[in-house]
């Protein structure tokens, strides 16, 4: 992405800072090596396992840095936070560990499953609107008459340095890997994935992967402004939802950082989580499954022999929708 400059944007060492606030609080998750996607793709292949989490997903990183960083006169406002489920559930993981008040906003298009994963966890759960944005406006107004403080799942500092964690761990466990194979939705993974790795390895290819219906930082890049989307049901469902018009951080950050975006189909999706149940013998959600899928599409090249790594980043899925999925069925969830 073509560079710019005057925006808002964390530095390397408030990702280490994150790293030493958050090390009690997460898992430091394994990476495999993948000799099935290595004979496709003609390079290694290593799979960082991040859906083996602390709430099945990368979300409880930027979470608990957020948390642990507010003071204790914030902590006794409480925080309340928009989600398509995976940010909410480690959000009131977080609060609960911290004995802070959580409210957790969430649109209709939010799987049930993780709806009641987030409630069985303490948080109060509200359901608005049919997108984030509409549920958004229900966390404007709790910030607005309630003084609660906004924890957003992404376009945040404090979320956006713990994410970037997994990055630090990503080039440490494979210092010579070539290529980085992210899951791209409001930006926070990427963005903090993006500036670990290019830090400590400039000539890495950061490569965000969405699905093709509403991608909505793929269309704000195309439009070099962050935009709105119409929002679909997905496989991918966790990469759902805006960037925010009034991105401050996410936007830039992926426009300067990423080296390209790659866009999939649901079928696309749907291979990639058969694959790697039963090639890798992992369970996991659509879209931790993208980067595996953008391999098996033909739309990842490695970068000479360098080796591919693709974050798996959650595995919060429907057990009946994995079922169907794994079982060969074409599952389309916006013609259901």
């Amino acid at each position: 992405m073509t560079p710019a400059a005057n925006h808002k944007a964390i530095t390397m060492r408030e990702v280490l800072r994150a790293r030493q606030r958050i090390a009690a609080t997460i898992r430091r998750t394994p990476m495999a090596a993948s000799s099935s996607l290595e004979k496709i793709l003609g390079a290694p292949v290593f799979l960082k396992l991040e859906h083996c989490q602390v709430t099945g997903s990368f979300k409880l990183r930027g979470a608990a840095n957020a948390v642990l960083s507010l003071s204790d006169a914030d902590k006794e406002r409480g925080v309340v936070g928009v989600s398509t489920g995976n940010y909410g559930r480690a959000l009131a993981h977080a609060a609960r560990q911290a004995g802070v008040r959580c409210i957790i906003c969430m649109s209709r298009l939010v799987p049930a499953n993780k709806v009641e994963a987030v409630r069985a966890l303490g948080a109060e759960v509200r359901i608005l609107g049919e997108s984030q944005d509409e549920a958004q406006e229900e966390v404007d107004r709790l910030v607005a008459e309630e003084h609660m403080i906004m924890l957003p799942p992404f376009d945040h500092p404090d979320v956006i340095a713990g994410q970037g964690t997994l990055g630090l761990e990503t080039m440490e466990d494979c210092p010579e890997a070539g290529t980085l194979l992210v899951p791209l939705s409001g930006g926070g993974l990427a963005a903090g994935v993006a500036l670990a790795a290019k830090t400590l390895a400039l000539n890495i290819r950061v490569v965000g992967v969405s699905m093709e219906r509403g991608a909505a930082m793929h269309a704000s890049l195309q439009a070099g402004k962050p935009v709105q989307v119409r929002e679909y049901p997905s496989l991918a469902d966790s990469l759902g939802g805006g960037v925010g018009l009034d991105n401050q951080y996410t936007f830039a950050m992926v426009r300067d950082l990423l080296d390209d975006v790659v866009l999939l189909s649901e079928a696309d999706i749907a291979a990639g989580v058969r694959h790697i149940y039963w090639k890798e013998g992992e369970i996991v959600e659509g879209a931790a499954a993208v980067g595996v899928a953008a391999i098996l599409a033909g739309k990842v090249k490695a970068k000479t022999d360098a080796p591919v790594v693709a974050l798996l980043s959650g595995r919060n899925i429907d057990h009946a929708l994995h079922y169907r999925i794994i079982s060969g069925e074409d599952v389309d969830l916006a013609a259901e």
